[in-house]
């Protein structure tokens, strides 16, 4: 049973008492698509840790119960600071609602250790105009969904679940006179933009003489889904002759880069990113313009004169 087709209690680990299924699928419940899956893994990794030691997951838990859990994802799970971070945040705001709703006296993940990390800022920003230009020659000669993929990931900077939601009706309205496609983003917010005819056209081919269904589909004529839309990529980079390591979301770094670089102005990118905060979209600047802008060349040219 995968996930999304599953009730949060269908997912928990086996075993719990009908208590525990209560508090941590009413927890889970709050929670959907990606934010669900992400929040469900990293309980059902507490709760199968908590088990190994003879734990209860909720009650009698201390403060360095925790930590030594912080410990098991970054030494034996060999977790990033950042995924240890996130899913410390899960637990803290688990044991938060549980002392809120007075199941425990007083959350022990109250005073945890958050790790320390940094985004890294060359992450931020994407690959270069020629490599894309290699990506998107490749992706023609691979197949029209394959294409069409990387046509709206690099150049719409739709997320990747956004991309592959999308259906073949989704985007055959015009609204004065822009053609629109119409998805679900990010938190289930409804959202629209125009499609630039470049990528029009290869969404069209991919589309074909069909009228509904899935917009990209995969070898076996199935929808594309993340994982395999992340293969696609990978597949089609290594094809291009790129040499750096590039996801999905990669093209949606670029997206945002390549508008600052076209100089839109900064709060018309972060209403296309469809960013929350500006501050999200300010990262991707600092990103570009750490190198083109470094104090060192200044420095230098300073220095010779």
């Amino acid at each position: 049973m995968t996930v999304p087709d599953a009730t949060p209690i269908e997912v928990l680990p086996r075993n719990l008492s009908a208590e525990h299924d209560l508090l941590i699928a009413g927890f889970l419940a709050r929670y959907k698509s990606e934010s669900f899956k992400a929040y469900e893994l990293d309980m059902r990794l507490w709760v199968d840790w908590c088990r190994s030691y003879g734990l209860d997951p909720i009650f009698g838990i201390k403060r360095a119960h925790i930590e030594l859990f912080a410990r098991y994802l970054e030494m034996e799970r060999n977790n990033k600071p950042a995924t240890v971070a996130r899913r410390l945040t899960c637990l803290r705001t688990f044991f938060w609602l549980m002392e809120e709703d007075e199941i425990i006296p007083k959350s022990p993940a109250t005073n945890v250790k958050m790790p320390r990390w940094q985004v890294d800022m060359r992450k931020k920003i994407g690959i270069e105009r020629k490599e894309y230009i290699a990506l998107m020659e490749a992706a023609r000669d691979s197949s029209p969904s394959d294409e069409a993929l990387i046509a709206i990931l690099g150049q719409m900077g739709l997320r990747v679940s956004e991309a592959c939601s999308l259906n073949v009706e989704d985007f055959q309205d015009t609204e004065r006179g822009h053609r629109m496609v119409r998805f679900v983003g990010k938190n289930t917010k409804a959202a629209s933009m125009p499609i630039p005819i470049p990528v029009l056209r290869s969404m069209e081919r991919a589309a074909g003489d069909r009228n509904s269904g899935p917009l990209l589909l995969r070898r076996d004529g199935s929808r594309m889904t993340r994982r395999s839309a992340d293969r696609v990529v990978k597949r089609i980079a290594r094809k291009a002759g790129i040499q750096k390591t590039i996801s999905c979301h990669t093209l949606r770094h670029t997206f945002v880069v390549a508008a600052l670089d076209a100089n839109v102005p900064l709060r018309e990118v972060q209403l296309a990113a469809r960013h929350s905060d500006i501050r999200q979209t300010l990262m991707y600047d600092r990103g570009r313009v750490s190198l083109d802008r470094h104090a060192a060349y200044v420095v230098s040219a300073f220095m010779a004169n």
